[in-house]
């Protein structure tokens, strides 16, 4: 009787239905709706992107922009041998006017190269120096005015000072000597109006002003890094595909070795790790400056900086135990079940040497997602660059008209001019107050959640199609004979042909909840600065719940797409029974489904771990592979991380394939069971050897449950 309350709670078990013989071959189309929505929402994005790519210009964000609005260094204008953008007056950068107005509030124009000397403009109007001077003045300057006229209207700098170039803007050298700034130097320049100003000032405000642009100069820096290395990390991402799919090729016919020898070698990676950590840690002790404290040291662009500290290793080697002892533990508790999970990694090795080409089928899945990610990435640039130049009043003094919009034409001879004499119409930023660019925000958000939704269906579509695929495995009585001539494009056609709607149901749910979850990050950023503490609560509580929500609707998601495979039924329908078939085999699934995941946790760990060890002794010269080392970098950890990510990225592609296989046997294996005892009229689909150690297994932790109760 309670049995029967329990199968009554989650839904009826299957029937023997002696028909049934694997993914069923006449079935109709589903969620036709959902499909139309998808072909009609496709076609705004289109169109979306159309509107975009007229207006945008990506040139916005790789080049300067001059006071005018006009590019530095773009071929086909007229500043197309001027690359660098020469800040008259550098310490007014420094002012909380370019938070808001995204704008140095100095004149600013494009140049050939940064000043590479020290001169005044006094000092220079009457000397052969003023050929070279005024190349930093405006375009067409004459030498026509007073001094104070050409520093009232900002014709030329009051001052130049050594220069280098960063991020194509220049900014002033402050180490130096004869010539170049130095801090605590107490050289003094003329500012034009006859006063005399410390060059410390003029140091200090050139600090300020490199730390508004410090993000930027941190990216031109690791873009730099990219450009010299990306060859060698192109290699490195090769030898984890070569690792990947050896260790796949392994798994086919060796599954249970390779297991074991994945977990022995993933502790002897951590242990390696942890001693690596201990002998860097010993060999700082006594180094001058290796005992400072990770909080005094603060933030620093240059991570080197924190491999000379032995708080660090020692912070690494605390991290590698605290693991290394956590994946012990594991293993010694999860030891029965890891033989059952070995047992099904088997059997879906098996599978997957009968459907050999479904390894290959996560390139398929790779170039789809770069398609979505090149369409999303290239029109939310063209998006963000095609507003209009929007120009405004700057002035540094009290004027009652700064911050207007302006016309840069007709500014001097217009009333505003008369009434702010120092004022400036300076370029400010791209706007616009037209629809369109009211529409921006609206649109960036369409292009967003239409990548999710496209991304979210592309991933839905390689698993229902390795689903369909493995699923002819299993239910393939005599295997491999009765499995069909192309199980994978079978697979594939059928979710194209006839469940377009229901993957794209699928995705739908979950692409607005990923959309909710950026909007609330965005939410969160820009609540940062408020004290109110209840609305951080709340924000911390709808960001953890939205997260445990998209967790669900992907697991939910996986096991409808598998039942949508095998039985053709639409979302809804194919989301309940998957539910109701894994609640009817929960233990099952405790004992299964999380422990083949942490093996293939355990795999990827392993290459990723490899991989990333032999970038790391590469790119800081540990090691040569040929006679030339690695290049010079800024940051060597940036073809570090990026081999690692690219790795992981990698070896999940190649073990999601496992992953889905272990899922769809899994869940084909609880339908067998209950449509099936086994016997001669009704015999078991699986092999003698998946049924002998799953039905044992599943036996004991029966017996071990009812004995906990």
């Amino acid at each position: 009787m309670e049995d029967d309350r329990k199968d009554g709670a989650y839904g009826t078990p299957q029937k023997y239905d002696p028909t049934f013989k694997g993914p069923i071959y006449n079935r109709g189309c589903t969620d036709v709706i959902c499909c139309v929505l998808l072909l009609l929402a496709i076609v705004g994005y289109v169109a979306v992107g159309i509107i975009a790519w007229t207006h945008g210009d990506p040139r916005k964000v790789i080049y300067p922009t001059d006071s005018r609005g006009e590019f530095c260094g773009q071929k086909g204008t007229k500043n197309a041998n001027k690359p660098f953008l020469f800040y008259f007056n550098i310490v007014k950068c420094a002012s909380p006017l370019v938070l808001l107005e995204f704008q140095c509030p100095t004149p600013q124009i494009c140049v050939e190269k940064c000043p590479d000397r020290y001169l005044t403009f006094l000092s220079a109007r009457n000397s052969r120096d003023f050929e070279y001077y005024k190349q930093f003045c405006v375009p067409g300057f004459q030498n026509n005015k007073g001094v104070a006229e050409v520093l009232r209207d900002g014709d030329c700098p009051a001052v130049l000072t050594p220069s280098k170039p960063l991020a194509r803007r220049c900014f002033p050298a402050i180490h130096a000597h004869k010539g170049v700034l130095m801090v605590g130097n107490e050289t003094t320049y003329e500012d034009g109006h006859g006063s005399r100003k410390n060059i410390t000032e003029l140091v200090e405000g050139a600090k300020k002003a490199n730390v508004v642009l410090e993000a930027r100069q941190l990216a031109m820096r690791i873009f730099e890094d990219y450009t010299v290395s990306w060859y060698w990390i192109v290699i490195g991402l090769v030898i984890a595909m070569v690792l990947s799919l050896l260790f796949i090729i392994l798994l086919r016919f060796l599954a249970g070795i390779m297991v074991w020898v994945m977990i022995v070698m993933v502790i002897l990676v951590l242990g390696y790790g942890i001693f690596h950590c201990y002998m860097e840690y010993a060999r700082l002790r006594g180094e001058a400056g290796s005992d400072v404290s990770l909080v005094d040291l603060g933030f620093q662009t240059d991570l080197r900086v924190y491999l000379h500290l032995r708080q660090t290793w020692m912070a690494f080697m605390i991290i590698l135990s605290i693991v290394e002892v956590v994946i012990i533990l594991l293993l010694i508790f999860l030891r029965k079940r890891i033989l059952i999970a070995i047992a099904l990694i088997k059997e879906a090795s098996r599978a997957v040497g009968y459907v050999m080409c479904s390894l290959l089928y996560p390139l398929v899945t790779f170039f789809l997602l770069c398609l979505c990610i090149a369409y999303w990435a290239s029109t939310a640039v063209f998006l963000s660059t095609s507003n209009e130049a929007v120009y405004k009043i700057l002035d540094d003094a009290t004027c009652s008209l700064a911050g207007k919009t302006c016309n840069p034409e007709t500014f001097p001879s217009s009333n505003e001019s008369r009434l702010c004499p120092n004022a400036h119409c300076q370029f400010a930023f791209y706007g616009g107050e037209s629809g369109y660019h009211r529409a921006l925000l609206g649109l960036q958000i369409f292009n967003a959640f239409m990548f999710f939704w496209l991304a979210n269906f592309v991933l839905a579509l390689g698993q229902v199609t390795l689903a369909g695929a493995f699923a002819s495995y299993y239910w393939a009585m005599r295997k491999p004979d009765d499995l069909p001539a192309f199980p994978l494009f079978s697979a594939f056609g059928r979710a194209l042909r006839y469940h377009t709607g229901s993957l794209a149901f699928g995705a739908l749910i979950l692409a607005i909840v990923q959309i909710i979850r950026v909007m609330l990050e965005y939410l969160d950023q820009r609540l940062k600065a408020a004290e109110n503490k209840f609305a951080k609560f709340l924000m911390t509580c709808l960001k953890c719940c939205f997260w445990c929500l998209e967790k669900f609707i992907k697991f939910l998601n996986r096991n409808a797409y598998i039942m949508i495979a095998i039985y053709g039924t639409n979302f809804c329908t194919s989301a309940r029974n998957a539910f109701f078939l894994l609640m009817r085999n929960i233990i099952r699934v405790a004992v299964l489904d999380k422990v083949t995941d942490f093996l293939f946790l355990l795999g990827k760990l392993l290459i990723v771990g490899s991989v990333g060890i032999l970038a790391f002794f590469f790119f800081t010269h540990r090691i040569r592979i040929v006679q030339d080392t690695a290049p010079p970098l800024n940051y060597y950890w940036v073809p570090i991380l990026t081999v690692i990510v690219g790795s992981y990225l990698i070896a999940h592609g190649f073990f999601s394939v496992y992953g889905m296989c272990v899922d769809t046997l899994f869940l084909c294996f609880c339908e067998d069971l209950e449509r099936n005892d086994g016997s001669q009229e009704r015999p078991y689909f699986m092999s003698p050897e998946l049924r002998d150690i799953l039905l044992k297994g599943s036996a004991e932790e029966g017996k071990q449950e009812e004995v906990e109760e």
